[in-house]
């Protein structure tokens, strides 16, 4: 959730939308959204943060009609502003917003966004084009490349790993995975190669990038060829890790990507009761595409298994998942089976 300005702290009586606090305006947003909406926002909230707007809109009073519009309005403007700032850069959304909304408007939000914002390592590369980044770093160190791709968007760096040379990929791709944190200083010099002008840090922290999940959503946009050689090359380098993100590059969800065909095979391969536990905790879309591909009579039973199984764990559900999971990459790999992915065009003969 985008973090609302913050104000004066509450103190007992009705408030114009201008003493709001941060908390409060959080709150009545979340209110004026309605509970559908409200409950998958609080999905992505630590447990205090739930807490502590949860407090927050058992407390409130009535709110005018007017200031709901006005927090919504200026929720809607910390939302674009923070969309312009990812896309192009600080520079990019106050030019975008001043046409918007007028000069001072945009001084305003930009300064409020950036008071809290932390500008990303190599924002001033995140609009070149890949394949010209490509030329730019191919000679570089593994270590630089891989900080550098850590950085970027997911679909920039797909295309730049995916068309480094086979021996430096898997590298790369293993310093993705076991990369931790790295210290500004690194930062610094690396963006002072890069490009001789030092994009300043909003901070002296220490930022963390890359990780097991970094290079699994980077690895899910290269093409199948490229996937394929760089988790064989891990295997071989190391086999826990390719394990670890070979796990995470197909999840349960994910089966609404197979054609029915594939469906059909992957449930001839599945245990009953596996698939009812891993039906348990999924939404209707993907519910209905197992439901779809089996018989009305095999989908009814189904059915009043999950009923009739009552609560599971959420760890029991998790497991069979990833049985199921483990099945669907066995058939991929052997060829009976075709997953698609994002930006792939292949030719199924």
């Amino acid at each position: 959730m985008a973090r609302i300005d913050t104000g004066a702290e509450y103190g007992g009586k009705k408030k114009s939308d201008k003493n709001f606090n941060g908390r409060q305006k959080a709150a009545i947003f979340l209110v004026t959204i309605g509970s559908e909406i409200s409950s998958e926002i609080f999905k992505y909230l630590r447990e205090d943060e739930i807490e502590t707007l949860t407090f927050e809109i058992a407390r409130l009073e009535t709110i005018e009609p007017e200031q709901k519009d006005i927090i919504l309005q200026e929720f809607q403007e910390l939302m674009m502003a923070n969309q312009f700032i990812s896309t192009g850069g600080i520079d990019y959304a106050r030019e975008l917003l001043e046409k918007a909304l007028g000069s001072q408007k945009a001084v305003d939000i930009i300064n409020r966004l950036t008071s809290s914002l932390q500008v990303r390592p190599f924002d001033f590369i995140r609009r070149t084009d890949p394949a010209h980044l490509m030329n730019f770093i191919q000679q570089e160190h593994p270590q630089t490349i891989a900080l550098i791709l850590a950085y970027l968007e997911p679909n920039k760096a797909s295309v730049i790993l995916q068309n480094l040379p086979h021996e430096v990929q898997s590298d790369v791709a293993r310093r993705i995975a076991t990369m931790d944190r790295t210290s500004p200083e690194v930062l610094r010099e690396v963006e002072r190669v890069l490009e001789k002008k030092l994009s300043t840090l909003s901070s002296e922290d220490y930022t963390a990038a890359g990780g097991v999940p970094s290079i699994v959503e980077i690895l899910n946009l290269v093409d199948r060829a490229s996937e394929k050689q760089i988790i064989e090359s891990l295997e071989d380098e190391d086999p826990e890790l390719a394990e670890e993100i070979k796990k995470r590059m197909f999840v349960f969800e994910d089966i609404v990507m197979l054609d029915d065909k594939a469906i059909q095979k992957v449930m001839r391969e599945v245990d009953g009761q596996e698939l009812a536990k891993a039906l348990k905790s999924v939404d209707q879309e993907v519910q209905d595409k197992i439901f779809r591909n089996m018989s009305k009579r095999a989908a009814g039973m189904l059915k009043e298994d999950m009923e009739f199984m009552g609560p599971v764990r959420l760890k029991d559900v998790e497991e069979a998942q990833q049985k199921i999971v483990s099945i669907i990459r066995k058939l991929e790999d052997s060829g009976e089976i075709v997953v698609a992915r994002a930006g792939e065009d292949e030719l199924i003969v």
